[in-house]
This record gives C-alpha cells, sequence and structure tokens, in this order.
C-alpha cells in the first residue's frame, strides 16, 4: 500500500466526508445514471437538501422563480452545477472546526480554495469561452489532500508547515520529507476514487508541476494560472506559499493582460456575491 493510499484509509475511516457527495460524484461519472438515481441519493441527506435549496435561491444565482425541489433546481442550474453545490457544501463542515496554530489555518486554505474556484470558473468563460463547472468543482478540491494531512497525520503536517515556514524551499519537497507524500499526489488518488472526471484528477495531481505541454485552456492550466492570480491578492494556502508559472503559461496572461485586469478588478465583487455559497460559517 502506497502512503497516499494509507492516508486516504484513514480519511475515508473517519468518515469526514458525508456519503451522499462521493457517491453523488460517482454516479455523475456514469452518463447512464439517470436524474431520478441521483435524486435519490441527494434525498437521503435532508439537512444537505435544505441547505442547497437555499443557496439555489440565492442572490449568487439570481433567479427569477422560487425553486422548491432538488428536481426544479436541477432544471435551473444543471447536474454539474448542483454536484459541485453538493461537495462544496459537504466540505465546508470541514472547515467549520478551526485548528489551534499560528502557521496553518484551515479558514485561509477554504478562502484561498474559494477564490481559486470563483477565479477559474470567470477564466474559463470569459477567457476561453468554456463552461466552468470542473473548473469551479477542481478550484475546490484542488488542495484537499492537505485536509487529509492535516485530519490524519497532523503531526507530521505541523512539522512540514514550521518546516516551510523557515526554509525557502518549496511546500511539497517538505511533504515528501517528512509525510512521505505530498498533498497533490493524495487528492489525485483521492479524485480517482470519488470517479471525478479525469481532467479534474490530472489538475490536482498536477497543479504544482511547471511544464511547457499544459495548455492555458486546459482545466490544469486554468488552475494554475488562478492559483497564481488569487496568490497576489493574498489568497494563499498558507503564510508565504506564493504561486510560479511555467514561461507558456506566463506568456498568455502578458498576451492577454487586458482581459486579466478587468477579471482581477471584477473577482473582489464574485466572491462576496458568493458569500453564501463559500463561507463556512454562514447558514
Amino acid at each position: 500500500m502506497t502512503r497516499e493510499h494509507a492516508l486516504i484509509r484513514k480519511f475515508n475511516n473517519i468518515k469526514t466526508l458525508p456519503h451522499v457527495a462521493i457517491r453523488l460524484s460517482k454516479l455523475l461519472s456514469n452518463e447512464n445514471n439517470s436524474f431520478k438515481d441521483m435524486e435519490e441519493v441527494i434525498r437521503l441527506d435532508p439537512t444537505l437538501v435544505l441547505r442547497v435549496l437555499r443557496i439555489v435561491n440565492s442572490a449568487y444565482y439570481g433567479l427569477k422563480q422560487k425553486v422548491d425541489s432538488i428536481e426544479r433546481a436541477v432544471v435551473f442550474i444543471g447536474m454539474r452545477n448542483l454536484r459541485n453545490m453538493v461537495v462544496t457544501e459537504a466540505l465546508k463542515d470541514i472547515f467549520r472546526m478551526e485548528t489551534n496554530g499560528q502557521v496553518y489555518s484551515r479558514r485561509q486554505l477554504w478562502l484561498h480554495c474559494a477564490a481559486v474556484s470563483i477565479c477559474g470558473h470567470m477564466i474559463g468563460e470569459r477567457i476561453f469561452g468554456q463552461k466552468g463547472e470542473d473548473v469551479f468543482l477542481c478550484g475546490i478540491l484542488h488542495d484537499i489532500g492537505i485536509i487529509v494531512e492535516d485530519q490524519v497525520a497532523r503531526k507530521s503536517f505541523i512539522e512540514t508547515c514550521n518546516r516551510f515556514q523557515l526554509n525557502s524551499r518549496s511546500f511539497v519537497d517538505h511533504e515528501n520529507e517528512v509525510i512521505g507524500t505530498n498533498h497533490c499526489a493524495v487528492g489525485y488518488e483521492l479524485s480517482r476514487e470519488w470517479s471525478l472526471p479525469v481532467t479534474v484528477q490530472e489538475a490536482i495531481r498536477d497543479h504544482h508541476r511547471l511544464s511547457h505541454t499544459i495548455s492555458p485552456s486546459s482545466v490544469t492550466g486554468i488552475l494554475q494560472i488562478s492559483e497564481y492570480i488569487v496568490s497576489r491578492m493574498n489568497y494563499t494556502a498558507m503564510p508565504g506559499m506564493k504561486e510560479t508559472l511555467s514561461a507558456q503559461l506566463l506568456d498568455h496572461l502578458v498576451e492577454n493582460i487586458g482581459e486579466y485586469k478587468t477579471l482581477i478588478r471584477d473577482l473582489p465583487d464574485e466572491m462576496v456575491k458568493a458569500r453564501e455559497l463559500y463561507d463556512p460559517e454562514k447558514e
């Protein structure tokens, strides 16, 4: 058993994530499953149903008609958006319990993931004319490996954080030395277990890998550009964790700097608008 699988087994044993979110992700990976199959899974958690309907009717979506059922929610926002909402709501519960420590904060990590998700969605739609559902999901989940390490290998994880603060080497390098793996590899294996889209799996695995083969329009490319942008707006996963870009992605950013400046200007307003969707303290 690899180190990643050992950590994931412990993580699954403590049942941190509601099984509804995991089962829904797996159902969506199979196009033969019907909406009724998915609706039955969601209804297993009545509290989740109420939370999802509250968000669907929030200012973030700005729907003109009140949505009073999961079936109607799918009509208005689509199944992939509903999947993202369920996963986001499931993850928010993890971040409600803050950690004790000066180096790492779950709240700060959540704000980072939220910013990356929103920024990535905006880049996908505005810059590349894509539907942004998978980029959105990837932004929320790209650092899920950190959560796993925090929960099931906490002593080693805190040592990793402390070493990172004292040394200029990358966080991933310190993870590999202390924990025996890193959050990218752990998140990748977990995303495979959940049957997430392959492009999302690969982006989680590669979000810290610099390579000229990564296309700016790919999920991985958009994720890396998003992290680069939000880290310079102080939405970092932890203090001192600044992101870099490959020459190819940096060239793309420079060539389209006018569009990106407009996007960056609009990002804070989008985060305020999405507060009901992202704030783990808000019910």
